[in-house]
């Protein structure tokens, strides 16, 4: 028995181990990139930067830059607000959307490989050159005003509004869910790679559990309940901290475009890193404080 716990450590530390090697690169990269710009702009959000030739000038003005950019700044606060609440809104339906897509994917049907590519390529698409190809296509915009022409004499989602309203039921709720039916496509556009690491949870998990819940009686919404979602658990967390962060870097995000317009425009360094910093501050707490709700109910298992 104890030869065998021995025999499993050690394959846990290589399988560790291997893991370190995969992401060193990373590490390496952003330790030697990386930390010296990020405490450089954390200062510089403190201090008045003045570009002068050959040298940078910061004279440190406390939290002057925070409160331009909350008290004086017009559009920043907004901005915030508005995309927080986007976040929030669209990446529980990013999560809901990936997670129903993979179950069906992860069904044995016809034209399963061509299925799942169709749902990957959004994430080829919207990676690297291609990305700026879509965003100055010409006919690609063309056609996207063109579908909105035509669909927005018919649309079922505002029949349903009215109906649910003269109901007495339609609720704020119900106007978030419609907003995310309405833009459907941008969420199956950031869906992919939560698709492909439900699907992988998924795969993981042997059939025999689903055989023998068969044989105890157990419906498929119980298997789903009690077995689906307690050995891919750990799924949900890397898919919500990978939907945040993703969210948070959109090329349309308007607190980037905000802090952009400052800080290359206008050249306000300081009141740039203080809104970049305020933003990531948010993002990175937000994130903590729903890792450690997720976690509670992660189902980890040997």
């Amino acid at each position: 028995m104890k030869k065998q716990k021995n025999k499993l450590a050690g394959l846990q530390k290589r399988k560790a181990i291997a893991g370190y090697i995969f992401i060193l690169p990373f590490i390496l990269g952003f330790l030697l990139f990386m930390v010296k710009p990020m405490f450089e702009s954390f200062y510089m959000s403190f201090c008045n930067v003045e570009l002068n030739p050959g040298r940078v000038d910061k004279s440190w003005i406390g939290l002057e830059n925070f409160r331009l950019a909350f008290r004086i700044d017009p559009d920043y606060t907004r901005f915030l607000t508005e995309e927080l609440s986007q976040m929030v809104l669209y990446s529980l339906g990013i999560m809901v959307f990936s997670f129903f897509v993979a179950l069906i994917l992860n069904q044995e049907f016809k034209g399963r490989g061509l299925v799942r590519a169709v749902f990957f390529l959004p994430v080829i698409l919207s990676s690297g050159v291609i990305l700026g190809i879509e965003e100055n296509n010409y006919l690609m915009a063309q056609l996207a005003s063109t579908v909105e022409m035509a669909a927005e004499n018919v649309s079922v989602t505002d029949a349903i509004q009215t109906i649910l309203r003269t109901a007495g039921v339609g609720t704020r709720a119900f106007e978030w869910v419609f907003e995310i039916i309405d833009n459907i496509y941008d969420v199956a556009v950031a869906s992919g790679i939560q698709i492909i690491i439900f699907l992988s949870g998924l795969q993981t998990i042997s059939k025999s559990m689903y055989e023998a819940a068969d044989i105890e009686g157990c419906t498929k919404w119980e298997s789903l309940w009690k077995i689906t979602f307690p050995m891919i658990s750990s799924m949900f967390l890397v898919n919500w901290v990978y939907t945040i962060v993703d969210f948070s870097m959109r090329s349309d995000n308007q607190v980037m475009g905000k802090i952009d317009t400052v800080m290359l425009n206008q050249l306000d360094y300081g009141p740039a890193c203080a809104m970049a910093w305020t933003y990531f501050g948010l993002i990175t707490l937000f994130i903590a404080i729903t890792s450690f709700f997720i976690s509670k109910g992660v189902y980890y298992y040997d």
